[in-house]
């Protein structure tokens, strides 16, 4: 399938730390790195290595920083033609001090991420998609944000499938404002606090409750632990976790391919509740090794979640 995907690409700073130090305290990481990150990169990547072909949308600085940007997004045969490369400005960054028990601290920087040129958005790369996935940060604001909303466009009138993924920043930066555009997706993909925070709700079923009055379609809501929720008008499901054993060492990048193996697994044909299960297996392998897109899922992988 050719799928075409809109998302930042950035550099991930990364320092698993005892506890996030607090104001004017130096402490040492337990490690740290530097790998290629943002939920573009991310759900490209993912879904390359699992066939398909995949066009990433996103804009570079002209630094260096932008070669460990596309490091994976390159090695994993991602089209990268749609990727704009910004002068004068510096390839997105983002700081992530993590903790063992799995709280989290960032400094993230859009930079050359917003400007990406809708003028330079050719509507038969959208029209010959089998389905168009787009993470809600690139709906933040800028040159970007009209680029996207232009790629829903051409996708609803050609009836290419739309997913639309949210994240914490993108919501915390833009909050209810995103609903009315992310409403529009045929898959809303989001977590808890995503979920509550654009509905303005305290608990999951008075947003999903919000939502069906808002016309959504079909809802997955991420639980972390628990798995996720699938919603649609027509029913309700708890699709559990699934246990691997195996030690979780960096949550960076789970909820982005989380997603893009949902995509890859509902439009393959796949039932909503089988769907979920094979994202819930990919989203708690990607935590097994450090860097967002440095684990890479096997169809095998999928499969054998459903055996």
């Amino acid at each position: 399938m050719k799928f075409y995907v809109i998302g930042d690409v950035t550099v991930d700073h990364l320092y698993h730390l005892n506890h996030i130090p607090a104001p004017g305290e130096e402490v040492s990481p337990i490690r740290s790195t530097m790998q290629p990150g943002g939920a573009g990169g991310t759900m490209s990547v993912t879904l390359a290595r699992l066939g398909h072909e995949v066009s990433l949308a996103a804009s570079v600085g002209s630094d260096p920083f932008a070669e460990v940007a596309l490091k994976y997004v390159r090695e994993s045969g991602v089209n990268t033609s749609p990727i704009q490369v910004i002068e004068d400005l510096l390839t997105s960054t983002i700081t992530v001090m993590q903790t063992p028990d799995g709280k989290r601290a960032m400094i993230s920087s859009g930079d050359a991420n917003r400007q990406l040129d809708a003028a330079k958005l050719k509507k038969k790369d959208i029209e010959s998609s089998d389905g168009l996935l787009v993470s809600a940060y690139s709906l933040i604001g800028g040159p970007q944000r009209e680029y996207a909303i232009k790629a829903i466009s051409y996708a609803k009138k050609a009836s290419v499938p739309v997913l639309i993924d949210l994240g914490t920043g993108a919501v915390n930066a833009a909050g209810v404002k995103l609903l009315d555009t992310v409403l529009s997706a045929d898959y809303l993909l989001l977590n808890r606090h995503e979920l509550q925070t654009i509905t303005e709700t305290d608990n999951i079923s008075d947003a999903l409750l919000g939502l069906k009055d808002r016309g959504a379609g079909c809802v997955i809501v991420k639980v972390g632990a628990h798995g996720s929720i699938i919603w649609t008008p027509q029913e309700t499901d708890l699709v559990e976790s699934v246990p691997l054993g195996d030690e979780v060492v960096d949550s960076t990048g789970a909820g982005d391919t989380f997603s893009a193996v949902f995509a890859h697994a509902i439009l393959s044909g796949k039932p909503l509740k089988q769907a979920a299960k094979m994202a819930n297996l990919a989203g708690a392998l990607a935590a097994t090794a450090v860097g967002a897109q440095r684990k890479t899922i096997t169809q095998t992988d999928l499969e054998s979640v459903l055996a």
